[in-house]
């Protein structure tokens, strides 16, 4: 079977740009990067990377949620840090989110630039339903 649904839900952030939030297509749920974004104000989170990363992993448990799967079903994400030096401290809050689950997909941690909204953490992830 063929499936495919558009994830979407208001418990994350809007899409800031021409792109949705998550799909689940032929078993498998992609989504798009999520940033600090707090969806109550549409508004960027205040602190620095620990509170950022935070905002993040809430708004990725949201969107996985809608799509119905928990945490230990990411087998992969990706994430992006404006600054390496945001490391040690992204890692802390990430690997609390992902702990419980005793589950830690695979990963590519990348620095650039520059994020949306001046953000200093972006994390997409991809899982199996």
């Amino acid at each position: 079977m063929n499936a495919f649904k558009k994830i979407n839900t208001d418990q994350a952030p809007a899409a800031i740009g021409p792109y949705s939030q998550g799909f689940i297509a032929n078993g498998t749920f992609y989504a798009s990067g999520q940033i600090p974004i707090d969806p109550a104000t549409g508004e960027l989170v205040a602190g620095g990377i620990a509170e950022q990363t935070e905002q993040v992993m809430k708004n990725v448990d949201a969107i996985l949620k809608e799509a119905g799967l928990m945490p230990d079903r990411v087998v992969k994400t990706t994430c992006y840090l404006t600054s390496m030096e945001h490391f040690a401290a992204f890692n802390e809050v990430y690997a609390a989110y992902f702990e419980p689950h005793h589950h830690f997909p695979a990963r590519s941690c990348i620095a650039v630039k520059e994020l949306p909204k001046g953000a200093l953490v972006e994390v997409e992830i991809l899982g199996l339903v």
